[in-house]
């Protein structure tokens, strides 16, 4: 086999998952130089999104829920960058990295792994004021903003200020909107045990859904439950609303509702990631790439496509169905194209992914959640357990796994940590106050000039 380079695109589930499965099977060929990969990613690391709520939460340390990928593939080489356009029929992509000028890197392998952005609509305010809720910094931001805005209400005497900074709001009833509104609110109404003039009633938390009901992914009746737990804890849930402005943090929805707020989260869904659209590769209706039940790309030669980025067939499901964006896809497509791709590289015949959905679990804050698996339905503590259990067992090396279990376990005796360090998103800021030349007051000025004074009569 003359040497192959395999350039796998993003390093998400998909991404790491097949690298780690590439890297095992592949690694003779791997040590004798006849196979190089190449894993191309913005960041570092793999973010495993179902924890990043608990994240959010304080239940879990943020560092746990990621993985270094140099750390796991130390016979991959890892670019920290982006891919903004893939030319497959000359076999290039191009590099935008973190640093420098935007380079051609050649390949014969192509994985697609790319994932999903969210899917934003152009409401005025929204990119000036919104957050999304996909990456682990996005939690760590949101949960010094929260904790912050806890902070200004309690030492503010502005009224109006104070609603502001105690009403939160959150776009779209799916699993992210879900799941950080309840393990954030869980941990806001907590907190205020420690803040002598906030009452937990005082909060107000909204989740606003433009469809009749949430999480669709647990059934209609465990969507009608989760929607009527929230509301006992005080939550507003509006369905059948839209946001139609948020400009300056004036929250305007369709059903006339006015308010002003410092914290608007957006997790309305997500779409494919715009860099195919400056690609040669096959894609859908939905910006996809269209792939085959073996996760080769439809009619194209030497490439691989899976994850939320990728049509895939269903073949569990009714004829047309495809498989839907989510991790308990897309960590097993992962190990499938990896094995398929080292097979094809090898002249092995490749295999179908083949995977019925087994149902889902989310959490709705501490000791609460529900859930659906084969039929079952489950809620409260148990499927809040369940959650716990699958998710930890999905979460990649054993290092993790231990250590977020640690996590858990010494939250059983300690009290949660309840400090914002937001000022970690500007840490320069007392060093220019101080660096910076700035007018001086009028009582500096006699300061000064008493100072001065008394030097001279020396």
């Amino acid at each position: 086999m003359n040497k192959r380079h395999v350039l796998i695109v993003g390093g998400g589930y998909v991404g790491m998952y097949a690298a780690l499965r590439l890297q095992k099977a592949l690694r003779r060929d791997i040590k004798k130089g006849a196979v190089e990969i190449t894993v191309v990613d913005p960041r570092s690391y793999m973010t495993y999104q179902p924890f990043l709520p608990e994240a959010a939460a304080g239940n879990l340390e943020p560092r746990h829920v990621v993985v270094a990928l140099r750390r796991v593939l130390p016979h991959v080489k890892v670019i920290t960058g982006r891919v903004v356009a893939i030319d497959h029929a000359n076999r290039t992509a191009r590099i935008e990295p973190r640093g420098g000028d935007e380079y051609d890197l050649h390949y014969d392998e192509l994985v697609v792994a790319l994932g999903s952005v969210a899917r934003t609509l152009p409401i005025p305010g929204l990119a000036q004021v919104g957050i999304g809720f996909k990456q682990v910094e996005e939690a760590i931001w949101l949960r010094n903003h929260v904790i912050d805005r806890l902070d200004v209400a309690e030492s503010t005497r502005d009224e109006a200020a104070r609603r502001r900074a105690l009403s939160f709001v959150f776009v779209g009833g799916g699993y992210a909107g879900v799941e950080a509104l309840g393990e954030l609110e869980d941990m806001a109404r907590y907190a205020c045990r420690y803040y002598e003039h906030v009452n937990p009633d005082e909060m107000r938390w909204v989740l606003v859904e433009v469809a009749d009901r949430i999480l669709p992914e647990v059934g209609e009746e465990m969507g009608r439950y989760t929607v009527d737990e929230l509301r006992k804890r005080g939550i507003d849930v509006k369905l059948h609303t839209r946001l139609e402005s948020c400009v300056d943090g004036h929250v305007v929805l369709s059903d006339g509702t006015e308010f002003d707020s410092d914290t608007i989260v957006w997790t309305a869904g997500v779409k494919a990631n715009p860099v195919l659209a400056a690609s040669d590769l096959p894609l859908d209706d939905k910006a996809r790439v269209r792939a085959e039940a073996n996760l080769r790309i439809v009619d194209t030669e030497d490439a691989w496509a899976a994850g939320d980025s990728a049509a895939v067939p269903d073949l569990t499901g009714p004829p047309g169905a495809m498989c839907g964006p989510s991790a308990q896809h897309a960590v097993r497509q992962a190990k499938v194209l990896g094995d398929n791709v080292a097979r094809a590289l090898h002249g092995r015949p490749i295999r179908d992914y083949r995977h019925k959905y087994v149902g889902s679990v989310a959490s709705l804050g501490l000791g609460k959640g529900v859930a659906q698996v084969y039929g079952i339905k489950l809620k409260g503590w148990l499927a809040w357990f369940m959650h716990r259990t699958y998710h930890v067992s999905r979460m990649p090396t054993l290092n993790r796994k231990i250590r977020i279990i640690l996590d858990w376990t010494l939250a059983l005796f300690f009290h949660r940590e309840l400090v914002s360090l937001g000022t970690l998103q500007r840490p320069r800021e007392e060093f220019e106050r101080s660096a910076l030349p700035r007018q001086a007051t009028p009582l500096e000025h006699v300061g000064g000039a008493a100072r001065a004074g008394v030097g001279l009569r020396r």
